[in-house]
C-alpha cells in the first residue's frame, strides 16, 4: 500500500492530542518509517506495509469537525512512523487545512530532503517539531540503525532560515544521550537559533515494549533504566538558561 496524491496511509488518528503540538490537536499518525530507534514506543508504525489508505478529504472535514475544540492554538499534527515518507500526499492534505484556517504541524525526524518535504518544512506546515536522536552520527547510527544526523541539521537550519517557528524534542536516554557532552553540544548547536521556540526533554521510558514482544521483534534497550529525577533536573537545568523555553514531556 502506498499514499497516492489523494489519500494518506493512516496507522491511527487521535482525537484530543494534547501532546502533539500546541493546544487540543488532532493526531494522524502515518504508517511506515524509515528509522527502527531500539526505544520507539510507537513500533507498530515502522512497517511500510500495512496501514489504511484514507481519503485526504474525509480527514480534512473530519478536521473541520473539530475546529470549534480547537480554540486559538490547537489543529492538526501529523506524526507517525515518520509522516515525511508521505510527504507528497501531505502537501494538499496541508492546503486543505490551511484554507479552513486550521493550524498544522509535523513531528519528523527530519531526515528526508525530497522537494516536497522541503516545501512542507520551509513553507506550507505552521509548526514542525524535529525529532534530535542523538548529538553524533555515531549516536544517531547506534539508536535508530542509520546515519542521518547531518540531513536534520541541514532540514533544522532550512526551517531556520523560513523564520518560521519550530521545536526540538530530545529523549534522555541513560547512558546514550544524556551526558554533559551531549547536551552541551544541543546548547552549542541550537541556542543562537532565533526561531526555536521550545526545547521538549522526553524521560525515557519502556512502556512502548508490549508492542514490541507483540509483532515478534527485539526491544533491544530492555537493560536501560529509565531516568531518575536527579538527571531529568540535571538536562532540565543545563538547557533552560539557553533556550526560549524548555520543558520535561
Amino acid at each position: 500500500m502506498s499514499p497516492t496524491e489523494n489519500k494518506l496511509i493512516v496507522h491511527s488518528i487521535e482525537s484530543f492530542g494534547t501532546h502533539d503540538g500546541p493546544g487540543i490537536r488532532l493526531v494522524v499518525f502515518l504508517q511506515g518509517c524509515n528509522l527502527q530507534c531500539k526505544y520507539c514506543q510507537n513500533a507498530d508504525t515502522i512497517a511500510l506495509k500495512g496501514g489504511t489508505s484514507t481519503e485526504i478529504e474525509s480527514l480534512v472535514k473530519r478536521a473541520i469537525n473539530m475546529k470549534t475544540y480547537f480554540g486559538d492554538d490547537g489543529g492538526v499534527t501529523v506524526s507517525g512512523g515518520e509522516p515525511m515518507l508521505q510527504s507528497k500526499a501531505l502537501i494538499p492534505f496541508f492546503e486543505g487545512l490551511k484554507k479552513e484556517g486550521i493550524h498544522t504541524n509535523i513531528d519528523t525526524n527530519g531526515l528526508i530532503r525530497t522537494a516536497e518535504a522541503k516545501h512542507l518544512i520551509s513553507e506550507l506546515a505552521d509548526l514542525v517539531m524535529f525529532d534530535v536522536k542523538a548529538t553524533t552520527e555515531e549516536g544517531f547510527k547506534t539508536i535508530t540503525g542509520a546515519k542521518g544526523l547531518d540531513r536534520l541539521l541541514e532540514n533544522i537550519q532550512l526551517r531556520e532560515q523560513s523564520k518560521k517557528p519550530y521545536w526540538l524534542r530530545y529523549v534522555l536516554v541513560p547512558g546514550y544521550t544524556d551526558s554533559e557532552e551531549s547536551l552541551r553540544w544541543l546548547i552549542e548547536t541550537f541556542s543562537e537559533n532565533n526561531h526555536l521556540e521550545k526545547f521538549e526533554i522526553l524521560p525515557y521510558h519502556k512502556l512502548g515494549i508490549y508492542k514490541w514482544e507483540s509483532l515478534g521483534m527485539d526491544y533491544q534497550f530492555k537493560e536501560v533504566e529509565e531516568n531518575t529525577p536527579e538527571q531529568i533536573e540535571r538536562a532540565f537545568e543545563m538547557l533552560k538558561p539557553h533556550f526560549k523555553d524548555v520543558i520535561v514531556k
